[in-house]
């Protein structure tokens, strides 16, 4: 346990100095290991973690959905998703952040990339809020806020890693997060409606509202089509989630040709984009296993369940404090590697513990509940300063905008994100329905 820990602070000292997280969890969980082990059993560990990541077949999923998403950014897929929802809540105050929150969300539900939806849709959505006369905090909160729907709404990325890193069910946590990005997506709208009540100065008096373009209403179409076909296939059993991820990519590729939104440049950005993004995450997911390889070799997950059974904490309390750890460290952590760094070690004690409801009787019940959690955990940690990379992704995009103004901005959507929270944690079956 002593030595875990002091693994984890030296590993979080080196991300503080800026050293990247992917060579950070490497040094920490080779050296710990070889402390440990030995030199020679050390280096054995990290050839094996970086062959058997470079080689996984279910990893493709990763370069195949971020390449699906890249192609529907590049084709204008998502300024018709805004145009369409700017026709759906024009008449109210505060139209145009709910128009950007709902296409966000539609965005997100094809591109499983929360920092390509916010970097995308301020692109998009941006230049309309601004000549509407809508306030920086605002626009950037809606654009910031909803990009984060992009890791919880399947088919996602980070979800496909937590059921690579704990042997869940994929296509289960696929069916598991709609629920709970529904709500996340009511919850922004609500908060956009809050927003603009308590200051009214936030957002313009509600402007002529032209009818849908059929540009528009085919992008809508292209989306949900997208999405029904990846959902269908898989819960139908036509294919699995990484034969999904192939067939989605195709079907972006054909919708994107098929709309004359796709040139030569723009795919060749697609293809650069993913390979760079893919890259990182192939990285992360090898550092983080030797790291994980280290804690599990020293006992950090059997000490931790240890000192559980020795305070006498309930299943309840126990989940609770997992769900503070997360929050703490999504502050000063990207999201991504947060969760390859910590689900190895909490998810043995959490499938361990029994919370009295019939509804969590099954272990892979509660794996699943508990990926929703740490999903929407991560979600909320994204805009959460003093690091939230949604909104770093912003700040680059805008360089005009300060960090204080965007951070102002989203405070009303973290509010409502502990609310979506609260709730998911308090009541299972929202996680659960669909998935069982």
């Amino acid at each position: 346990m002593t030595i875990s820990l002091i693994a984890l602070v030296v590993l979080l000292a080196m991300v503080f100095i800026r050293i990247p997280i992917a060579f950070a969890m490497a040094i920490v969980g080779g050296v710990g290991f070889g402390l440990l082990r030995g030199w020679g059993p050390a280096g054995a560990m990290v050839g094996n973690a970086v062959f058997e990541t470079g080689l996984n077949y279910s990893l493709s999923v990763v370069p195949l959905f971020i390449f699906m998403g890249n192609v529907l950014a590049g084709s204008g897929i998502a300024q018709g998703l805004f145009s369409a929802a700017d026709r759906v809540f024009g008449r109210m105050r505060g139209g145009l952040a709910m128009a950007t929150v709902l296409s966000c969300g539609g965005f997100s539900a094809v591109c499983g990339s929360s920092l390509a939806t916010a970097a995308t849709m301020s692109k998009v959505t941006m230049p309309s809020m601004r000549r509407f006369g809508y306030s920086d905090s605002l626009a950037t909160g809606a654009i910031a806020a909803g990009g984060t729907l992009g890791i919880l709404i399947p088919p996602s990325v980070v979800l496909i890693i937590f059921g690579l890193l704990t042997e869940a069910d994929i296509g289960k946590l696929f069916l598991a997060g709609i629920i709970p990005g529904i709500l996340g997506i009511i919850g922004y709208l609500l908060a956009v409606m809050v927003a603009v009540r308590l200051k009214p100065e936030l957002a313009p008096q509600v402007g002529e509202v032209h009818p849908m373009s059929r540009s528009d209403a085919i992008s809508v179409i292209a989306v949900l089509g997208l999405f029904v076909f990846i959902m269908a296939g898989i819960y139908g059993g036509f294919f699995t989630p990484i034969e999904a991820a192939g067939m989605g990519a195709a079907a972006a590729l054909l919708i994107a040709f098929a709309t004359g939104g796709m040139t030569r440049g723009a795919l060749w950005t697609a293809f650069l984009d993913s390979a760079t993004a893919s890259a990182m995450i192939f990285a992360i997911i090898i550092g983080a296993e030797i790291f994980s390889n280290f804690v599990t070799f020293a006992g950090l997950p059997d000490s931790l369940s240890d000192i559980v059974e020795q305070l006498g904490l309930s299943s309840w309390a126990v989940l609770l404090v997992i769900v503070v750890i997360y929050m703490v460290l999504g502050c000063f952590l990207e999201s991504l590697s947060m969760i390859l760094l910590t689900v190895p070690v909490f998810y043995p004690l959490v499938s361990d513990l029994d919370f009295g409801l019939q509804i969590l009787q099954d272990p892979d019940a509660v794996l699943i509940w508990f990926g929703i959690i740490v999903v929407v955990v991560t979600e909320i940690s994204l805009i959460t300063p003093p690091i939230g990379m949604n909104v770093f992704v912003l700040r680059s995009v805008l360089p005009d905008v300060s960090l204080g103004t965007i951070f102002r901005g989203v405070f009303v959507f973290w509010v409502a994100d502990i609310v979506r929270l609260l709730l998911i944690i308090a009541l299972p079956v929202l996680s659960l329905y669909l998935a069982t």
